[in-house]
């Protein structure tokens, strides 16, 4: 099912960003010809059952593409991708040669309606694991906030805001990118911004 939303999103998005979206649209029901269309959070996101499975979203300079849920992580890194946050599971795309060969995405977009699970004839998304209890600030974010003096700020967001960017910054495998997500985090943090503001206003 098709959205025409969807259709304006495209429509309105930069003129290098149509043609990329346009080929992730179609094989998104390539690879479920049962597909939903959806506007969320002002982009637009495939759905099976009702519930979100992957979505993509037009910026000024490049395009993001993700999938839904904890279950991807793992067919992510086997096809050499890792999910950075801002810019999707298939990093910052500005061009057809950073996208995956069809062959690629097209397996990837399977894996995520398969993993969606079956129950009932309703898809599901497979949650990803939350933890428990208090939120702990790490020590390395925690310095850096306090030396720019936006500690308080960080403390005074919900509870659900700084598990977020929490989370984000203690998912990274490289000190490079734990780094670069903290350098990131406390900018956003500073100007009272969620993880994904730039999702929220694309």
């Amino acid at each position: 099912m098709r959205d025409p939303r969807v259709d304006a999103y495209i429509k309105g998005a930069p003129e290098f960003a149509g043609p990329l979206l346009l080929h992730f649209r179609e094989l998104a029901h390539k690879a479920h010809p049962g597909v939903q269309e959806t506007i969320k959070w002002g982009k637009p996101f495939f759905l099976a059952g009702g519930s979100p499975v992957c979505f993509m979203a037009a910026f000024k300079q490049h395009c993001a593409f993700g999938f839904w849920g904890s279950g991807m992580a793992g067919p992510l890194a086997e096809a050499g991708y890792q999910d950075d946050g801002a810019a999707g599971s298939l990093g910052r795309v500005t061009g057809p040669k950073e996208m995956p060969k069809d062959k690629v995405l097209l397996g990837l977009l399977k894996t995520a309606f398969a993993l969606a699970g079956n129950e009932g004839g309703k898809l599901r998304r497979v949650p990803a694991e939350k933890p428990k209890g208090r939120i702990e600030t790490p020590e390395d974010l925690e310095a850096v906030l306090n030396r720019i003096g936006a500690l308080e700020r960080f403390d005074a967001m919900s509870p659900s805001c700084r598990r977020e960017y929490v989370e984000w910054i203690v998912e990274a495998k490289r000190a490079e990118t734990r780094a670069k997500r903290i350098g990131e985090a406390v900018g956003w943090i500073a100007e009272g911004k969620k993880r994904n503001w730039k999702y929220e206003n694309c």
